[in-house]
């Protein structure tokens, strides 16, 4: 290999890396915060989620459906969790419990995915996510996540309601900067934008705001741990959840794959064995985030945003930053400082690289022609889809306590509202 080859293969494993990080900060600190831990158990959760999104991502880069696509925490996990949270202190039960019930969740909904995909029950879903619905989903993706982005960039989290504005100030800097770099006419910057971009907006950042550093005696290697939040406590309720939970899974599945083939111009005549193969390897991945006590991953949509925004198609670069954020998970201090990001600046490189999936989404309503009925279909499923992320999660109460998380979810609504209309009403 040469020095220049090298050095390429090098910047470009370091910025995976980095996006890889960005996908992961925030969920763990929400979900620490929603089930009340404390600092050390926080980041306990940041050390197994960089563990287990590092081996789902190889995994799937390797044996999977083999694309460079990112592996991350679900926002439809997070939302499930937040659900589950609220319920079981509703119904009397303690916050561990609900986490040992939600691990027992993970680990079937895995088993679930798993039989989809050596069966091939997965490939057979296919058809039915057509451009029409990709793109309908790529628009309430871009939709539901960026108010989170937008939050984060303006500072809005934790104890904070107000906008702090030297923090979102920094935060769109940095966000124009990575736009900026990615459409100059200089490879170089353009395919290191990203990198770039949060390197200059953390250094602004600590420079004008500065970091807390909590002081916690933390070691200098430790083992991610199993069952962190005790056993997995399993009963007949977890089954009909995880089996919704798996076919929708499935959806976002093929959804980031498509992407990514378009992204990269792949023309799979076999999609149905790319599929089958990541379904398989989703299900291996979730049964590690069951045991390794974590957030649910699902391969990132966004991914296709980072490969177009940085021009980095190769595969090899993804592979070696997913080995890269494994072996650094078994290092807490290196965690702790990795994890001291600022969230504006993470959410910023983020929402950067969604600007991407909307051209994405608009590029596959637009693939066939929009007559009445399509028009129809998309302004039904993307109202009513993009209506019921701005319902407070109180109305959605009545309803058992499996479809709550299903029905709050506006992404989730959306779609299979668009998937529902398009399969019943055919053309003549």
């Amino acid at each position: 290999m040469s020095k220049s080859t090298f050095s390429n293969t090098a910047m470009e494993t370091l910025q995976w890396f980095v996006f890889l990080l960005a996908g992961i900060v925030a969920l763990p600190i929400v979900i620490g915060v929603i089930f009340e831990m404390n600092f050390e158990e926080i980041a306990g959760l940041m050390q197994r989620s960089f563990f287990a999104v590092g081996i789902a991502s190889l995994l799937q880069g390797l044996f999977g459906h083999r694309l460079p696509i990112v592996e991350g925490p679900a926002g439809l996990w997070v939302s499930v969790f937040a659900v589950m949270a609220f319920t079981g202190m509703q119904n009397g039960m303690s916050l561990t419990g609900t986490l040992q019930n939600l691990m027992a969740i993970l680990i079937v909904t895995g088993i679930f995915l798993f039989l989809f995909g050596v069966f091939k029950i997965a490939q057979k879903l296919l058809p039915i996510f057509t451009p029409l619905v990709t793109g309908i989903f790529f628009l309430l993706l871009t939709v539901q996540l960026s108010g989170t982005f937008l939050k984060g960039m303006l500072g809005i989290e934790g104890d904070s309601s107000t906008i702090q504005v030297m923090e979102a100030t920094i935060a769109f800097l940095t966000f124009v900067l990575i736009l900026g770099l990615s459409l100059l006419r200089w490879r170089w910057l353009k395919n290191y934008a990203i990198l770039i971009g949060i390197v200059i907006g953390w250094i602004i950042y600590i420079l004008v705001v500065g970091v807390q550093v909590p002081s916690v005696h933390i070691g200098l290697f430790s083992v991610p741990e199993m069952f962190a939040f005790g056993k997995p406590t399993f009963d007949l309720s977890v089954i009909p959840i995880s089996f919704i939970l798996a076919i929708i899974i499935i959806s976002n599945l093929v959804a980031s794959i498509v992407a990514m083939n378009q992204t990269l111009e792949l023309n799979h005549n076999d999609s149905g064995r790319q599929l089958n193969q990541g379904t398989v390897l989703t299900g291996i991945n979730h049964g590690l985030s069951g045991v390794f006590s974590v957030i649910g991953n699902v391969p990132l949509a966004a991914s296709s945003g980072f490969v177009t925004l940085t021009n980095q198609k190769r595969k090899a670069p993804f592979l070696y930053a997913s080995i890269l954020l494994i072996i650094v998970s078994f290092f807490p201090p290196i965690i702790s400082f990795i994890s001291s990001i600022p969230s504006p600046i993470a959410n910023a490189a983020i929402m950067a690289s969604f600007i991407q999936l909307v051209g994405l989404g608009i590029r596959n309503l637009a693939s066939e022609h929009l007559d009445n009925r399509k028009i129809t279909i998309i302004g039904v499923a993307y109202l009513v889809g993009m209506g019921t992320m701005f319902l407070p999660s109180q109305v959605f109460q009545a309803l058992p306590s499996m479809m709550q998380p299903i029905m709050s979810n506006g992404l989730l609504v959306g779609t299979m509202l668009a998937i529902l209309i398009e399969q019943l009403w055919k053309n003549k």
